[in-house]
């Protein structure tokens, strides 16, 4: 049995999923594309640990090619798949439930103008309930480009800055200074609350500290997420007593339901240390869940392909410090939410195939071919600790 470890590379997509044409991502390829702006410019992608695990033989099957710049093509250490999404939406809570055995098979709800995105009546209730001086924004952006347009306004008037995007989400960023964390979290509260009867899956409060024209996010985010609608991995091995680690924003995902300990992280970095940290303390039979959020947050929803290719690198150079600290009948899955593919046009997620792979000292290395759900995770993974099966997805 021993422990169970899932490592979400967030938006690390390998390759547009069969209905990638219903969100107009046919042709999306966050790896791929990734690799081929390295490979282009003579500096090919370095990681020859996650090539041993197979990430780019991943997304030979899901696409037919392999990255660009990637040698490796045999010899691999670990099992090997690429999965679609069986959830309706590309979202991060469905791509994280779904992976722990519950797709959202429903979908959200939505705000879907440009601008003058959120209704009228449930502005104006939320800015009596939390005494607010009014709101800028209100329109679908890219969080770091609103608060560069917005900032300025919002420190002279207090009003927070309101967006959303393509997820079914509402966010409210505020400079700490103006308005302090706590009461960001407040209001924030508030607005989910009020925002129940339109099926809006989370509520993001999105602080952020500096001065105008250098205006920068905090890692005070904090996500306020609807309960998953079913049984997870998480629920299953909280009711048999197992410890179970949650790292960076996995907390907020799955509303601290089945979680034993969780912690706020700052970056990749941070959050690869607190992994390892857990991994010291984590009991037989426990799981430790972590999100990497830089890939998704700073580089791709900010189209940044190098920041992006630079992050991968990071953490194929930090790898053999978290093998190191797995044990023998250990079981440890790479794998991603959704794509979020920095050289297509947008900034929103993209409908992709996510890598899974699975190493563990004892586990059969080879391929698994394309799975039918990110579900097969949370199936492995419990019948691995021997927990009771999942109502969705297959063991591998």
């Amino acid at each position: 049995m021993s422990r169970a470890i899932i490592l979400v590379l967030d938006s690390l997509g390998v390759g547009a999923a069969p209905d990638a044409d219903k969100f107009g991502d046919q042709g999306a390829n966050t790896f791929g594309h990734i690799a081929s702006y390295r490979s282009a410019r003579g500096r090919p992608l370095s990681l020859p640990h996650l090539e041993r695990l197979g990430l780019g033989a991943a997304m030979q099957l899901a696409t037919g090619l392999w990255p660009d710049g990637l040698k490796l093509r045999d010899g691999f250490s670990a099992a090997y798949g690429a999965a679609q999404e069986l959830s309706v939406g590309k979202d991060t809570p469905s791509g994280h439930w779904e992976m722990a055995g519950v797709p959202v098979l429903s979908d959200w709800g939505y705000f879907r103008s440009a601008a003058q995105s959120f209704p009228e009546k449930f502005l104006h209730d939320w800015m009596h309930a939390c005494l607010l001086p009014g709101v800028l924004g209100n329109c679908h952006a890219s969080g770091t480009q609103i608060i560069e347009k917005w900032g300025d306004r919002h420190m002279e008037t207090g009003a927070p800055i309101v967006y959303t995007s393509a997820d079914s989400v509402f966010q409210v960023a505020a400079h700490e200074d103006i308005v302090p964390v706590s009461r960001l979290y407040e209001i924030c509260n508030t607005a989910f609350e009020l925002l129940r009867p339109y099926n809006i899956a989370r509520v993001i409060a999105r602080p952020f500290s500096g001065s105008s024209g250098s205006y920068q996010r905090t890692s005070n985010r904090k996500d306020i997420a609807v309960a998953p609608p079913g049984v997870t991995l998480l629920d299953l091995a909280a009711w048999a007593g197992r410890s179970v680690y949650a790292i960076g924003k996995i907390a907020d995902i799955f509303s601290m339901r089945g979680i034993s300990s969780h912690a706020k992280t700052v970056d990749n970095a941070d959050v690869f240390n607190r992994t390892l940290d857990a991994l010291a303390d984590a009991p037989d039979g426990s799981i430790v869940f972590a999100n990497f959020v830089d890939f998704d947050q700073n580089f791709g929803h900010r189209r940044d392909v190098e920041g992006y290719a630079k992050a991968l690198e990071y953490f194929d150079k930090r790898w053999p410090e978290l093998e190191a600290r797995l044990g023998v009948d250990d079981l440890c899955v790479l794998t991603a939410d959704h794509g979020c593919d920095p050289t297509w046009p947008g900034t929103d997620h993209t409908r992709e195939y996510v890598p899974q792979i699975y190493f563990g000292k004892n586990f059969r290395a080879g391929p698994i071919g394309r799975r039918n759900s990110f579900a097969d995770i949370g199936q492995t993974l419990s019948a691995h600790l021997g927990l009771p099966p999942l109502q969705h997805g297959v063991a591998i």
